[in-house]
């Protein structure tokens, strides 16, 4: 299946304050969440952040918010945020089927927000660079359940790359930059 821009969306969930520094891959998760972000604004596809209890988790990290663009997100109590019926209405709001999925924890919200996704008709796509928990063992469980579950697997810039189509994009060299 490919992964094409009418029909894409992305989820970045719960990259915040209190909860991203206890991850053991941050800095990679980091990098890579906002790379994803940069250039999806870049390419036009539309992003929903998450937020998980806000009010003890903190906020989305700053360069979260600055690379998506906005300061918008939807605060949550369920660990999937496909449990969340805000959160659902919004991406069916965008009609768009295909959802890439980065964030944190990779085993518990990520995760389950794949899984759920699935069962309401959307193709998750998991950023497997772009997601993060506190023991490595979670994150290599949470990629291998998600694939048993039908998710798709993709890197940040294997997706923007594959969102350009080639060279001749209007994008391309400003997505180039980005990856760098």
């Amino acid at each position: 299946m490919r992964i094409i821009p009418a029909e894409t969306q992305c989820m970045i969930i719960d990259m915040q304050e209190k909860l991203v520094p206890a991850m053991f891959n941050k800095e990679a998760c980091e990098d890579r969440v906002c790379m994803l972000a940069r250039g999806l604004n870049l390419l036009e596809i539309p992003m929903l952040i998450t937020q998980q209890y806000t009010k003890g988790l903190g906020g989305s990290l700053p360069s979260v918010y600055e690379a998506a663009g906005t300061k918008e997100f939807f605060d949550k109590r369920t660990f999937s945020c496909a449990q969340d019926e805000n959160i659902v209405a919004a991406l069916q709001k965008k009609n768009r089927k295909n959802v890439l999925i980065c964030g944190t924890e990779a085993h518990v919200c990520v995760l389950q927000t794949c899984i759920d996704l699935k069962a309401l008709g959307f193709q998750p796509i998991l950023v497997i660079d772009a997601i993060a928990s506190r023991k490595k063992s979670d994150l290599k469980a949470a990629i291998k359940r998600a694939m048993q579950e039908g998710v798709i697997i993709t890197t940040a810039e294997a997706v923007l790359f594959e969102l350009t189509v080639d060279s001749r994009h209007p994008k391309f060299r400003d997505i180039s930059n980005v990856v760098k």
